[in-house]
């Protein structure tokens, strides 16, 4: 007996798009880009407008997908320069803006926007794969000129880490190293319903905006000390600093430190480095402190106690 005919259904994973007026339904996506298309035009026409975007200004959009939000902001932008990973997405989207006022306003970039160079841009809008949410923050926020600001959307939880402060349960070393370099604020909720497919869990949109001028601080020092402290929140810094493998890296820079100072500063065979950085914790009032209390004034406070007994993290 033959098996009745199946029903046709449309799959889970596949995006519709608009390309010439009609509606495409043979895209399906790839999970391993982290691709949820935001749908609701109210969710995207918000992102746009919190954006601010100038008739001026150079978009730089990560992951435009289909173009829902790239199409709004080529709108109000002089320019945008989208990022995309997949080809297929890329092609959909030249599809879309082809023949139209738009289509001389949009470049495309193809390739992993974390190995590529960024392009100069004003303003960064970006719906973020979570894989790369937390390299992608600190490219953007090292990359010269300054751009104006960025609206991000992210797994809330992380969202959440950007934005905590301390005391939170979710306060950590990426907290403070955002907030040293931009005020982060929080933009809106966005229900994973919103999405095609719909990922596992909720998402918000934050704003950065970089601190212009920058902080004068060597960061890779400044993360050199973030890295001792929050590998073990919850414990004082005292016992955070008296392992083994931080204090022999320490005594190790504070030798080289002292042989490469003009004159050179002599140190003794038994010199003992955990002395030292005791007395700069007391001396400072953090001996008994925990990183998760303090905020990122503390920290600069500490480094600068650390340098001045030359200390150093890197």
């Amino acid at each position: 007996m033959p098996k009745p005919a199946k029903k046709s259904t449309r799959a889970h994973g596949q995006a519709t798009s608009a390309v010439g007026g009609q509606i495409k339904a043979d895209l399906v996506f790839n999970k391993d880009f982290g691709q949820h298309i935001l749908k609701n035009p109210l969710i995207i026409q918000g992102i746009v407008d919190k954006a601010a975007i100038r008739s001026s200004d150079t978009v730089l959009e990560i992951g435009p997908g289909t173009g829902n939000l790239t199409v709004k902001m080529l709108e109000r932008a002089k320019k945008v320069v989208a990022c995309e990973v997949d080809p297929r997405m890329a092609a959909e989207l030249q599809k879309r803006v082809m023949g139209t006022e738009y289509q001389r306003k949009l470049q495309l970039i193809m390739g992993d926007v974390l190995k590529n160079q960024l392009p100069y841009f004003d303003v960064c809008v970006a719906n973020m794969p979570y894989q790369i949410s937390s390299p992608f923050v600190f490219k953007i926020l090292m990359h010269r000129p300054m751009f104006r600001c960025a609206i991000l959307m992210f797994q809330r939880e992380f969202a959440q880490r950007l934005l905590a402060k301390p005391g939170d349960a979710l306060y950590c070393r990426l907290s403070v190293n955002t907030q040293l370099l931009a005020r982060v604020d929080h933009v809106m909720k966005v229900g994973k319903n919103n999405f095609r497919p719909p990922p596992k869990v909720e998402s918000s949109v934050v704003r950065i905006e970089p601190h212009n001028p920058p902080p004068p601080i060597d960061f890779e020092e400044w993360d050199g000390l973030l890295r001792i402290v929050f590998g073990r929140k919850n414990k004082t810094l005292a016992a955070c600093f008296k392992t083994k493998i931080n204090l022999k890296m320490l005594e190790r820079n504070y030798r080289v430190l002292c042989a490469a100072s003009k004159p050179p500063i002599p140190v003794a065979d038994d010199f003992d480095i955990k002395g030292l950085i005791l007395e700069v914790l007391e001396a400072n009032g953090f001996l008994d402190k925990r990183a998760k209390q303090l905020d990122v004034d503390d920290f600069l406070r500490m480094l600068n106690a650390f340098n001045a007994a030359n200390i150093r993290f890197r």
